[in-house]
């Protein structure tokens, strides 16, 4: 039975390290969904966010070519009425991301935020969601988790946003997987030795 303490702990350990791990978003941007009337455009994008609620930081990065319009700004909307689908109000800077490179039709940009500081946020956003910035990020997070936020990149050919993309939960890299896989077969084997 003795046998059995270590890889219980240490499965134990791993899924609460787990829960507490950064959390990874991603979208691809395009027209599709943008709700701006004769919004037809053919640019296209890519984003990421990464949120950690441990330490409350949040990162965003994206990619975008071929929009129609120069970008004026851009920025992360929470929390739609419907998961994939609708429009929300704007939940972080204003008025748009400070390394959002303005005026271009391609480019990236990256950008790291405090979700403890209400600089990250839209001033109505936090006042929407208990007046602290605290209570931004749990309206946020759970927006996420929701399938109800999206970011959207905005331009002179569309003020309201030309492209945008729905955040969802990243899907393992293959390796990944194959890592789980084996652990999950050791922690078996070595439990079946163990009776």
């Amino acid at each position: 039975m003795r046998k059995l303490v270590l890889p219980v702990a240490l499965v134990l350990g791993l899924s609460t390290a787990a829960v507490a791990a950064p959390i990874t978003y991603t979208t691809n941007l395009t027209s599709l969904g943008e709700p701006s009337p004769g919004d037809t455009s053919t640019a296209t994008g890519f984003a990421t966010l990464i949120v950690d609620p441990v330490t409350h930081i949040m990162d965003v990065s994206a990619t975008f070519q071929g929009l129609f319009g120069p970008t004026t700004a851009s920025h992360l909307h929470c929390c739609t009425t419907t998961p994939g689908t609708g429009s929300a109000g704007v939940a972080t800077q204003v008025p748009t991301f400070l390394n959002l490179p303005l005026g271009v039709t391609s480019g990236t940009f990256s950008q790291t935020l405090d979700m403890l500081l209400a600089s990250t946020w839209n001033p109505a956003f936090i006042t929407a969601n208990g007046g602290t910035p605290a209570g931004a990020e749990a309206a946020l997070l759970a927006g996420l988790a929701q399938g109800r936020s999206y970011l959207n990149i905005h331009t002179s050919f569309s003020p309201g946003g030309e492209i945008r993309g729905f955040l969802a939960v990243a899907v393992p890299e293959p390796a990944s997987l194959t890592l789980l896989g084996l652990g999950l077969a050791v922690t078996a084997i070595r439990r079946r030795r163990a009776r």
